[in-house]
């Protein structure tokens, strides 16, 4: 999920129970698959399929679980999956996208207008909440690893990076997306450890929910897209999620 905070974010992926891990697995799977198709099993001539990997990785995904999954979506015979996006509202109009890989694009359908209509939502057209996002490069580095903010930000704004922030847990550096991965490289070659590096899709603004239907409503669609296993990201713009 993605919202106000990617560091919260993270935090939230971590928790996740071993039975959610799974679904985990199963996610960062079928974005393999894909990568594979479009652009052949060797990570080295394959930039997305790299940092799927690297994703896998940060997700504690085993090794010989990627090695399975670029195997199998190599051999003769492998489902073919179809990445869609759909966009719609949450409760008193929050504004939600739910980027999908799916083998069955009317099962997937069905899925999205079931959540978003039991839970106070609608889906609406493509294109119909997209304008309130921007994609963006996020990069994460925790303050537990002893780094001086004043030079991060300094390195960081010399790589390339287009804004930069900070919390008592964590540093965030907003990259333009084909900028994100050079950034990230520039940093770790200075010895920053990265937590997380990732595309990511930020709100220009932000739903804040004050009525607890609309709250439950809203925690319990987040909660059904993100058990759903053709879901791969869900970005929304609610404020006050963490409250």
């Amino acid at each position: 999920m993605s919202g106000h905070s990617k560091w919260n974010n993270i935090k939230n992926k971590k928790a996740k129970t071993d039975a959610q891990k799974g679904k985990v697995f199963t996610k960062i799977g079928k974005e393999i698959a894909i990568a594979v198709r479009e652009g052949g099993p060797d990570p080295n001539g394959n930039s997305k399929l790299r940092e799927l990997i690297a994703k896998a990785k940060a997700n504690n995904v085993p090794n010989d679980n990627i090695d399975r999954a670029i195997k199998k979506a190599s051999s003769a015979g492998a489902v073919e999956y179809e990445e869609i996006i759909y966009e719609g509202y949450g409760p008193s109009g929050v504004a939600v996208i739910v980027e999908t890989a799916t083998d069955s694009r009317n099962r997937t359908a069905s899925d999205m207008r079931h959540y978003f209509d039991k839970y106070g939502g609608n889906l609406g057209q493509n294109g119909c909440v997209s304008f309130l996002f921007e994609d963006k490069g996020v990069i994460v580095i925790l303050r537990e690893d002893g780094v001086d903010e004043d030079a991060l930000m300094e390195d960081a704004l010399e790589a390339g990076a287009a804004d930069f922030s900070a919390d008592e847990e964590a540093f965030e550096i907003l990259t333009e997306t084909d900028d994100l991965y050079a950034v990230r490289d520039a940093l770790q070659e200075k010895g920053y450890v990265i937590e997380s590096a990732e595309e990511d899709k930020i709100p220009s603004t932000y739903v804040t929910l004050t009525a607890e239907e609309d709250i439950k409503n809203m925690r319990l669609l987040l909660e059904h897209l993100d058990d759903c296993d053709d879901v791969s990201e869900v970005y929304h713009n609610w404020e006050n999620e963490e409250e």
